[in-house]
C-alpha cells in the first residue's frame, strides 16, 4: 500500500523545554580579531599539509584546460589541435607544480624550525 504521509525532511528541531533553536549559527558571532585568528589559523593549516601529486594533478588539469581554451579562442586553432596541446601541458605542468609545492613546503618548515631570527 502506498504511503500517504510525507516523510519528514528536517530533523524536528525543539527541545523539551518546548524551544526551538534556529537554523544555522546560533552563538554569537566572533569579534574581528577572533575571525581574524581563525582565518589564520585556517591559512596556516591549509600551507602545512604536504604537498600530494593528486593536488598537482588537479592544478595542471585547470591550467591545461585553461590554456587550451586560450587555444582556440585566441588563436583560432581546431579544437584537436588544442586539445594534443592540453594534453603535451599538463604533462609539462604536473612535475613543475609539484615540485614547486614542494620547494615552497620545505622552505616553509625550514622557516618554522628555525630560531626567530626576524
Amino acid at each position: 500500500m502506498a504511503q500517504t504521509r510525507r516523510k519528514r525532511k528536517t530533523k524536528h528541531r525543539g527541545t523539551q523545554a518546548g524551544t526551538v533553536e534556529s537554523r544555522g549559527r546560533t552563538g554569537r558571532r566572533p569579534t574581528q580579531a577572533e575571525a581574524r585568528k581563525i582565518t589564520r589559523d585556517r591559512r596556516q593549516a591549509r600551507h602545512d599539509r604536504p604537498p600530494s601529486w593528486r593536488s598537482a594533478l588537479n592544478r595542471a588539469a585547470i591550467s591545461a584546460a585553461v590554456f587550451a581554451v586560450a587555444v582556440v579562442v585566441i588563436f583560432g586553432r581546431p579544437i584537436g589541435a588544442a586539445v594534443a596541446l592540453g594534453v603535451v601541458m599538463v604533462v609539462i605542468y604536473l612535475p613543475m607544480s609539484y615540485y614547486t609545492d614542494r620547494f615552497l613546503y620545505r622552505r616553509r618548515l625550514r622557516q618554522k624550525q628555525a630560531p626567530d631570527a626576524r
